[in-house]
């Protein structure tokens, strides 16, 4: 299972890094290059979603499944030391897919509104050219 949250960090990473050259200014000619290389990427990335569904689902199958201690002694301190590493695993994971939820829809909306400010700017250069 450890591979799945290696390739989820490595793709929220992605997400994050090409956030951020897109967002950053004075880039001028470079940002359409940027945005067409992002929205290329934006398709394969939204395997993301069920990839995190996926693993939500098995943070909670976890969760629901783990051994219990109903008495006071019923369970050894290296059990009890595992259980706890098991549950901070789980919400360190549960971060994780969230982060990389959010930044595939801030990705996705930083692309759609630089779009859009594209062909306003193109309009606008039209409309400057006719009169």
């Amino acid at each position: 299972m450890a591979l799945e949250w290696v390739v989820l960090g490595y793709t929220a990473g992605a997400e994050a890094i090409m956030l951020l050259f897109l967002t950053l200014p004075g880039l001028g000619g470079l940002r359409r290059g940027l945005l067409t290389v992002v929205r290329s990427a934006l398709k394969p990335l939204l395997s993301v979603v069920p990839f995190c569904l996926f693993l939500l689902a098995d943070i909670y199958w976890k969760y629901e499944m783990r051994p219990t201690c109903e008495q006071e002694h019923a369970c050894t301190p290296s059990e009890h030391l595992r259980h706890e590493k098991s549950i901070m695993k789980s919400q360190r994971n549960a971060i994780l897919i969230a982060s990389a939820l959010l930044l595939y829809w801030l990705l996705f909306s930083v692309t759609s509104l630089l779009g859009r400010i594209d062909q306003q700017n193109q309009r606008i250069e039209i409309l400057k050219r006719s009169e």
